[in-house]
């Protein structure tokens, strides 16, 4: 299984939870809460989940080998809707930190699925180690 970044986030978000209720972290110097509430990590988690589930059918079960087009389609649907979570959160969701992990996890997906993202991006003229670049906002 391939750790989502709500994983990493809803961690920090609980153990900053328990410094402040132990007492080693004062209430106003948590903020992990305020940069990841849980309604956009839930609202991610809806993309993500799409997104695996995309992928995986591209795959599974198939004669034939899934084409760059639908692949690269899964890929922008995924990231407009990225988009869409960054907007609704005052296009403050995923700054570098974020945007980092969100790209990597789109990565280790289409490989775990045997598609190499650079070699995908080279054959559509898409900057290697950028899959996501072309529709991404944030």
């Amino acid at each position: 299984m391939i750790d989502r970044p709500t994983f990493v986030w809803r961690a920090d978000v609980a153990r900053e939870a328990l410094d402040v209720a132990t007492g080693a972290l004062a209430e106003e110097d948590a903020v992990s809460s305020r940069l990841w509430p849980e309604a956009m990590s839930r609202a991610t988690d809806v993309v993500l989940d799409g997104f695996e589930a995309d992928v995986a059918s591209l795959v599974e079960r198939r004669w034939e080998p899934a084409t760059d087009t639908g692949i690269l389609e899964v890929v922008e649907r995924t990231i407009r809707a990225l988009n869409a979570v960054n907007d609704r959160f005052d296009g403050a969701a995923f700054e570098t930190d974020e945007r980092e992990l969100l790209c990597a996890y789109v990565d280790r997906v289409l490989e775990t699925a045997g598609i190499e993202p650079d070699d995908l991006a080279r054959r559509n003229g898409i900057s290697s180690g950028d899959i996501t670049g072309p529709w991404r906002d944030w």
